[in-house]
């Protein structure tokens, strides 16, 4: 039975080990990071900036993770009683991007309809709700870089509707080819200083409801993604 998962690794597995340098065509699209298609990963945390170089999703091939918390493809996470209480297939549970839980290795290793045993569609570890004003769609989406410390390097120009700002600095660790500024959306840059609203993504909550304060509100719903019950994975 063939999943979107194995496609996915397919296709990463085929694709080009381009420059950084690229065309800004695709920037502002959605994509799912790679780390995604862990069952053991909990998600991003606030304070970090991800840039995936090689996505197959990105006509850039640049997906960037711009002060993030918690999974693109589970926007309300999960919890430990989630996990303990809910079947893999409940729409509350967090899974591997593009699945519906129902699918387990079997005794030769390949994927099979479930016995209740080895799912390897669910994500097996709790995971942070994102945050409401620094959503997925505000701060993970393709990308490219539109400066760097590299004069011999090609950079893109950022399209209308963004603006180009440093997201990688050059601390002496990891790859050199990332440090610079990228394409992201006006006022999503992270500023430390102040503190992004509290406010997350609750299961709780009606999808029409709008949290906030003052000026700056959202509906739950328009976010976090509509709610069938309890369910928690908007499509990819």
């Amino acid at each position: 039975m063939i999943r979107n998962r194995f496609r996915h690794l397919i296709l990463a597995t085929l694709a080009a080990y381009g420059a950084l340098g690229c065309e800004s065509g695709g920037v502002g699209d959605p994509c799912t990071p790679e780390d995604e298609y862990k069952q053991n990963f909990n998600g991003f945390a606030l304070q970090e900036v991800n840039v995936e170089s090689r996505s197959f999703q990105c006509e850039t091939r640049v997906c960037i993770v711009n002060h993030f918390q918690g999974r693109v493809s589970c926007p309300y996470g999960q919890t430990e009683n989630d996990i303990a209480d809910r079947p893999p297939e409940d729409p509350a549970r967090c899974r591997v991007p593009g699945t519906d839980g129902k699918l387990c290795a079997g005794a030769d290793g390949n994927p099979t309809d479930c016995d209740g045993t080895n799912n390897i569609d669910e994500i097996k570890v709790p995971v942070d709700p994102q945050l409401v004003f620094r959503a997925a769609q505000d701060t993970v989406y393709c990308s490219c870089r539109c400066q760097g410390p590299d004069k011999a390097a090609s950079y893109c120009e950022c399209p209308s509707g963004y603006v180009c700002e440093e997201l990688v600095r050059d601390v002496g660790v990891g790859k050199a080819q990332l440090v610079g500024s990228y394409c992201i959306k006006p006022g999503t840059k992270y500023d430390p200083v102040n503190p992004v609203p509290p406010e997350t993504c609750d299961i709780s909550l009606d999808p029409d409801q709008e949290v906030g304060t003052g000026s700056k509100k959202r509906k739950m719903g328009s976010v976090c993604g509509q709610k069938d019950g309890k369910a928690a994975n908007p499509p990819i």
